[in-house]
């Protein structure tokens, strides 16, 4: 910036003042554009008021961050004409002196004579430092979106050849460009802090040790069953997958077939509980053409679709007891029969089986096959709760919150209290829940940073089956025989819910403490508006 003239003297009729407007103007949009640091330019538009202008001892009060239980106040932040120690002692609470008025009020002030004004507090520079002529003060509140923010406050010699109305003129432009500037400023700020929370995120997710075969998480229960499955998993021997409805139980049946010789060839998954009794041989081994009306063709079953590979049947508790008996033959031979078929099919599959049930008692009271059963109980490898690794929670967080932006275009992180929060719930659906809710949230969160206190609404209402009555306990089928025919309106919506309720929404045991299977309990929960 080239060197300034002294301010002409305020008798000098000679001064230019426009001229000196427009110079004033030209060289701040000039720093504005060199630099956007609010502070660095308020400084010199306070040097520029006094050097062109005759503005003196320009001051910049902005609030100070507020502190709870204490008054709000502002304190001298910028100033050009006052030494460090009157700019320090220049704080006022609001409503305090002029200066003070301005900030409660947002209205300017103008004080023609300090001397006459009673509320004139001389805090900063005291009246003999002033000069003996008439001083007058001039206050403008600087606005962030209508709240006032801060006081751009100047001294000036009464006594002027210079209009008032034209400095108050230049003191609005230059109040209103310093709003904007430190609005800006608080822009920068917080896409900054959202930049630096959300590469805390990555950082914390990076530094998290992913299991193999997309099995996330590092506690000593989940190390413990992916190392059960490792050390098995070159064998040919069957693998049973044990634990709660939630628990990962398709990525272990996945990672059974990647760390074994067969992770070239195919790898099918069936649930059980999602075909209808009636297709179930049809869907597993295949049928001939004309096996039944509509078999127009012959179609390979699920068996030979996965020959050479792994064949992962979720849900196997499900399986009706005829079709319990075929898949015995099959896994003890290696070969099926297509349904309508007379040739037998020779297969080389490994079988990896799942459920959430307790096989032995459904062994005892007559819904499975004691010889399937140990057929399928080789290898038993039993997945943990989300509660009893709830050091995972935190990694199957971020990584879900990552999924589901690069999924849905959104840019959602957690907060540390938002993860502590998460890692208190008990989590009964498990690590489905997780990534239900964690999917939810980044559809509908308000704001990208999700706090522990904008987390809540998401979270799962607690439970209350305490007040719900015990339905008569499920008479056991008789080894060998098939449960009697029931019709889909035998149990109300009511006893539905209930038996939902007490167990925690997971649906495989609420069917099994009413009698029913997983897929009649499913069709009577939508015949009934519950799903």
């Amino acid at each position: 910036m080239p060197p300034h003239r002294p301010l002409s003297d305020a008798s000098d009729p000679a001064t230019d003042w426009h001229a000196q407007e427009l110079l004033l103007m030209r060289e701040v949009m000039k720093l504005v554009g060199r630099s956007l640091a609010p502070a660095f330019v308020l400084r010199e538009m306070l040097h520029l008021m006094s050097e062109l202008l005759g503005l003196n001892r320009g001051r910049m009060v902005l609030a100070d961050d507020a502190v709870p239980g204490q008054p709000r106040t502002a304190s001298v932040r910028h100033a050009y004409g006052l030494t460090a120690h009157e700019a320090a002692r220049g704080v006022f609470r609001w409503g305090e002196g002029i200066t003070g008025r301005v900030l409660a009020s947002g209205l300017p002030a103008i004080v023609q004579d300090v001397d006459a004004e009673p509320l004139f507090l001389f805090r900063t520079v005291a009246r003999a430092e002033l000069p003996p002529q008439t001083v007058a003060y001039l206050a403008l509140p600087i606005e962030i979106n209508g709240a006032t923010v801060g006081v751009l406050a100047c001294h000036r010699i009464r006594s002027r050849q210079r209009h008032l109305n034209d400095d108050l003129a230049v003191l609005r432009l230059l109040a209103t460009l310093a709003g904007q500037l430190l609005q800006l400023e608080q822009l920068v700020a917080e896409q900054a802090r959202q930049l630096e929370a959300h590469n805390a995120v990555l950082s914390r997710a990076l530094d998290t040790h992913t299991a193999r075969y997309g099995l996330i998480g590092r506690s000593p229960a989940l190390l413990q069953a992916l190392g059960e499955l490792e050390r098995v998993s070159q064998s040919q021997a069957t693998v049973l997958l044990l634990g709660e409805s939630g628990t990962g139980k398709e990525l272990f049946a996945r990672a059974v077939h990647l760390a074994s010789g067969r992770h070239a060839q195919p790898f099918i998954k069936v649930n059980c509980s999602a075909i209808p009794e009636t297709l179930f041989e049809s869907e597993l081994f295949g049928h001939e053409r004309g096996a039944f009306t509509g078999a127009h063709s012959a179609r390979p079953g699920w068996f030979e679709q996965a020959n050479g590979g792994t064949i992962f049947l979720d849900e196997i508790g499900e399986l009706p007891l005829a079709m319990q008996s075929k898949l015995l033959r099959t896994l003890q031979e290696g070969t099926l029969v297509r349904l309508g078929g007379q040739r037998e099919v020779r297969i080389d599959v490994r079988l990896v089986a799942a459920t959430n049930r307790d096989l032995a008692r459904e062994v005892q009271a007559g819904r499975f096959r004691q010889d399937l059963f140990y057929r399928l109980n080789v290898i038993p490898i039993r997945l943990p709760s989300l509660r009893e690794r709830r050091e995972d929670v935190r990694a199957l967080a971020l990584h879900f919150v990552s999924r589901a932006n690069q999924a849905h275009q959104r840019n959602v992180y957690l907060a540390p209290d938002s993860l502590a929060r998460l890692e208190a719930h008990d989590w009964p659906g498990n690590i489905r829940e997780l990534g239900n809710l964690i999917e939810r949230l980044v559809l509908l969160a308000d704001h990208p940073g999700i706090t522990a206190a904008a987390l809540e609404r998401f979270m799962p209402e607690a439970w209350t089956p305490l007040a719900l009555p015990e339905p008569p306990p499920a008479q056991p089928t008789p080894a060998g025989q098939v449960r009697d025919y029931q019709s889909s309106r035998s149990h109300s919506p009511q006893t539905l819910q209930s038996a939902l309720l007490r167990h925690l929404g997971n649906q495989s045991q609420a069917a099994q403490s009413l009698g029913l299977t997983l897929r009649q309990f499913s069709y009577r929960l939508r015949k009934a508006g519950l799903r």
